[in-house]
């Protein structure tokens, strides 16, 4: 089925002990085959260990916050309004450097690792609706 509007209550949340992922463009929610979209909610002094996607480009969006985000061999500040963009296969990761949490856009061309994330051991889903909190991990530190 094609959805065309999207809220954050209709998709399940991905949680990770550093923060939380909302895809809300995949190809099974809205049919989309060339791009998936999701929201990144990183913690205050939390981040991802480096990595790549060896199929996809990846774009990043700064919405509210500041981070630091490497690229390559490329470390640099990231703030509010700023995009960064990621080729296939190219180490990366993100830490949030702030008070607050980091919220980006984070567009892969065309999709997939989102779908390899929601298989990590350490990701716990959410169902759509649900409140993603500390509360709903079943890791023993609570």
């Amino acid at each position: 089925m094609v959805e065309n509007f999207i809220e954050p209550d209709d998709v399940e949340s991905q949680l990770f002990d550093w923060g939380v992922l909302k895809w809300m463009n995949t190809p099974e929610i809205t049919g989309s085959e060339r791009l998936s979209a999701g929201i990144v909610k990183l913690e205050p002094g939390k981040g991802h260990e480096r990595h790549t996607h060896p199929d996809s480009d990846e774009i990043l969006y700064v919405i509210r916050g500041e981070g630091e985000q490497e690229v390559a061999d490329t470390t640099r500040d990231i703030e509010t309004g700023e995009m960064v963009f990621i080729p296939e296969g190219v180490e990366h990761g993100t830490l949030n450097t702030g008070w607050e949490p980091l919220i980006l856009l984070a567009v892969y061309a065309p999709p997939g690792p989102e779908a390899v994330l929601q298989d990590l051991p350490e990701c716990e889903i959410i169902p759509p609706g649900e409140i993603p909190t500390a509360e709903n991990t079943t890791s023993d530190e609570k």
